[in-house]
Order: C-alpha cells, then structure tokens, then sequence
C-alpha cells in the first residue's frame, strides 16, 4: 500500500476524546504496522484535541521535509473537525466511509481525518484510514463517477489550493489612507499656517471646530498654547509632543490619540510627513510661547538627554 501521494515521509498527529479515544488507538496501531510516524496525544476534550492537531499541521505546512496530517476522532467526529479547521491551511473532514475520505482526499485536499467513535466500526475506521492515505488529491472518487476529472475541473481544483490557503491567513492592515477620516480628506484644500512653517490646516467646520492637519517631516511646532482644549487624534506619519506645562512627553503614531487641556504650553516635533484630525470648543487662537530657533534649540538638547 502507498503511504502518501508525496515523496516527503507522512507524519500523522493524533488524538481524541473520551468518545472516540478506543478508535483512535486501533488506528494510531494501523499506521504504526505500516511504519509511518505518528505523534499521538492522547485523549482530551474534543475541542481541545480538535484545537491542538490544527494548530499543529498548521505550523508544519511549509515543511519541505515532512508532510504532516492529522488523525482525530470524536463520539461523532464533527467536534474534532470544526476545531481542527479553526486554522490555515487545515481541511479536516469527517469520514464516516471510504467513500467520503475518497472524495475529501480528491476534491477538498483534505489533510486531517476526523472518525466517529460511536458510528463507525474498527473495520470500517480502518478502510477510511487507508483511504486517506492513499488517495492523491486531485484524482478519480465517487464525486467524479471514479472517472478522471475533465480539464476544466482539473484546473479548477488545482487554481484553488492557492485560493484555500489564503483562509483563515490574516488580511493585510488597510493603509491609513484608506480609513474614513482620511477619505474625507483627500479632496480638502490645505491652507498654509504661516505662523507654523510646514503646516496647513483644512478647517471641516467651526463650533465646535474641527480641522484635518498636515505637516511635512522635520517640521517643529514651538512651545505654544490655546485658549481651547483640543483632541486629536494621528492619521498618518508620526510626532513628538511635549506638554511643558506638565513636564510629559508623548511619541504619537497612526491611530493615537492626545488631549491637550486648554493653556497648555507644549512644543512640537513631526518625525514623518503627518495628518491628524483635531477639535475643540471655540473660536482658532494660537499664542506662542518661544521662537523656532529657542525650539530647536530646546530639541536638541532633549535629545542629548
């Protein structure tokens, strides 16, 4: 009998729970007798033991080495499965004949077996097994009549391993110009603060005020205050703070957020080309408290420290 339907050595990781522990011993012996190596896990819970082999085969997916499928039984052997394929990568099904281990194998690339304690015999379990492991993906079962699957369906299953194991990966993080804020803020105009250089602002309405923010890298805002308390909150890019009137420092980045109490003196640094939103009660003032050269100066020496 062929082991696997690839030159790598099979490895089978197995477990089960109270239901289905006797079964999975009969066949943990099956493949042991055909000197394929098995990690067995005992018995557990069901979803725990389900959790367990999923997590695993998942992690050794990419194995160049070995190939890695899992063996779990429950009294049903849907409690197993369901928690198996909480992972990428995992396609567990539950066999209760030859038949269905045919088609998982052919048709879904299954790579756990999951077998009912209660409902399936030794002898039965055994030809499941078997035919799990024999069973290449992609060839003749009983879904196809047990006939070579035609072209188009051929290429159909083989397009989709690369789409299947794209579920349950994590989706990459939206850009930050993707989020709601900043699309309202791609068609605003930026007017120059003059009394801020690399600074605009785009007021979106006033009392309450709220304005979106840029400022180009390396940009300082001196020591400064409001008559207003402001929150804000970064879109994009990357600042410092400091609130001189309370001695702290904060290093914000794409989704922090600052309150700034109102008569708060505090100094700013852009590390990046910065967006934020900010509000506040009232009426725009701004005081300032230092000049750019008494800034920098007060930068530099922060930064000796």
């Amino acid at each position: 009998m062929a082991q696997q339907s690839t030159k790598r050595p099979l490895k089978i990781i197995a477990g089960a729970d109270s239901f289905g522990c006797n079964l999975k011993d009969v066949l943990v012996s099956q493949l042991r007798a055909l000197n394929i190596q098995v990690e067995d896990l005992g018995t557990d819970k069901y979803y725990s033991v389900g959790e367990e082999i999923g997590r695993r085969v998942s992690q050794a997916a990419d194995d160049p080495a070995v190939e890695t499928r899992g063996l779990v039984a429950c009294g049903t052997g849907v409690g197993v499965a369901i928690f198996a394929n909480k992972f990428p990568g995992v396609y567990a099904a539950t066999c209760l004949n030859p038949d269905e281990a045919q088609n998982a194998r052919s048709i879904n690339n299954c790579n756990v077996v999951a077998v009912s304690g209660m409902n399936t015999t030794p002898e039965v379990a055994s030809d499941v097994l078997k035919t799990f492991l024999e069973t290449p993906f992609k060839s003749p079962c009983p879904a196809s009549g047990s006939n070579p699957w035609p072209d188009e369906i051929d290429q159909f299953l083989e397009n989709s391993i690369h789409e299947m194991n794209k579920i349950g990966t994590p989706k990459p993080v939206e850009s930050s110009s993707d989020c709601h804020l900043c699309s309202l803020v791609k068609s605003r105009e930026f007017n120059a603060v003059d009394i801020m250089p690399g600074g605009s602002i785009s007021i979106v309405r006033e009392s309450p005020t709220s304005a979106f923010v840029r400022f180009t890298a390396g940009s300082v805002e001196p020591a400064h205050h409001h008559t207003f308390g402001h929150d804000l909150v970064v879109l994009k890019g990357s600042k410092r703070v400091w609130n001189l009137s309370k001695g702290e420092k904060y290093d914000l980045g794409i989704g922090d957020y600052l309150f700034t109490p109102a008569g708060d003196v505090h100094r700013v640094k852009y590390f990046e080309d910065t967006e934020f939103f900010i509000k506040w009660e009232g009426q725009w003032d701004l005081f300032l408290d230092e000049d750019h050269t008494a800034a920098n100066a007060a930068i530099d020496k922060d930064k000796e420290n």
